[in-house]
């Protein structure tokens, strides 16, 4: 079948276009942060995960149906031996209108610069705290240091719109929401605002209890800031606002005080080639599988990613009073 005959967009069976792939380059990572994966993980196997080459077959499928927006994840995407050149290919792909990676920012001291001429467009950047006794407690083994200086580094190499990400914890981190977005607007950053993810067993915290949501944090930054709604849209789930009076924006990701599903744009891959149709479900494809009965048979796989989108679900179920029903962790998932 030539691939003519195949949708110049992917559109599930609710109406949605999905133009937004999240790639998970590796389940690896640097740092261990406590609501992201256990203290002591068992990481999959080599033959388990696709190579470098099976995630430029499948990038390059998607791309040839719509998809516009490549984001890579983990773990820690800057671990993955080779990852650079998987970038450049990538990047390189006619039709792929932004490739971006979200990082724990351990490795951009070395790696910001190489990025920017590989191709990349953007960084999202992990710092929950600026406490670096906190950032310890929270990432196991990170060092806040070592991720400031990668900061300033992605600023140097010409990275435009960095922008952090802070998972906000009631009790562990919430204080620190002002802080964190006047760091934001010293530094010309954006910052985006998450509500804990449910996904895996974490023995750290009761979810229930350290849930902090999108509206609490709204109401502690209107003691500092004035925060005007904006249309600006990045192709993910953030909400976004201005900071009156700076450069700086804003955004919440707030899977359970709004739930974003209706405009769900997004699918995941994961580092075992399992094509996930929902962040909060286990609705998935294994498109490794596929890949390595038809290897070189671009059309068989084209049409597996085509069908999946038809059992894409309409909403997730996340319950932050109940166990996990997703028991894969964050790392796991492809962030």
């Amino acid at each position: 079948m030539p691939s003519t005959a195949f949708p110049a967009q992917l559109i599930d069976r609710f109406g949605r276009t999905v133009d937004y792939l999240r790639i998970s380059v590796t389940d690896r990572c640097d740092f261990r942060c406590v609501y992201c994966m256990a203290e002591n993980m068992t990481f999959l196997p080599r033959a388990d995960i696709l190579s470098l080459e099976e995630i430029e077959t499948l990038a390059k499928a998607f791309v040839s149906l719509g998809v516009k927006k490549i984001r890579i994840t983990g773990g820690e995407p800057l671990v993955r031996k080779g990852v650079l050149g998987l970038l450049q290919n990538i990047a390189a792909m006619d039709g792929l209108k932004e490739l971006v990676i979200t990082t724990n920012g351990s490795q951009l001291p070395t790696l910001a610069a190489p990025l920017k001429a590989a191709g990349v467009k953007r960084l999202n950047i992990s710092l929950d705290t600026l406490d670096a006794d906190k950032f310890k407690a929270i990432t196991r083994t990170g060092d806040l240091h070592q991720v400031m200086q990668g900061i300033h580094a992605a600023k140097a190499a010409g990275f435009g719109r960095i922008k952090i990400n802070a998972v906000i914890l009631k009790g562990r981190n919430h204080e620190e929401v002002c802080g964190l977005v006047q760091f934001a607007i010293d530094n010309g950053l954006d910052i985006s605002f998450i509500e804990e993810m449910p996904l895996g067993v974490v023995a750290q915290h009761d979810r229930a209890e350290a849930y902090y949501s999108t509206d609490a944090i709204k109401a502690d930054l209107a003691q500092s800031f004035n925060l005007l709604p904006c249309t600006d849209n990045t192709g993910g789930p953030s909400h976004y606002y201005a900071v009156a009076g700076t450069a700086t924006r804003v955004g919440f990701i707030s899977p359970h005080s709004h739930n974003f599903c209706g405009s769900c744009n997004r699918v995941r891959l994961t580092v075992e080639g399992r094509l996930l149709l929902c962040l909060g479900n286990e609705h998935s494809v294994d498109l490794k599988a596929v890949l390595r009965a038809h290897p070189g048979n671009m059309p068989v796989l084209q049409q597996a990613i085509v069908d999946a989108m038809q059992i894409k679900p309409e909403s997730h179920q996340f319950n932050i009073h109940e166990q996990p029903v997703i028991l894969r962790y964050m790392n796991m998932t492809g962030g």
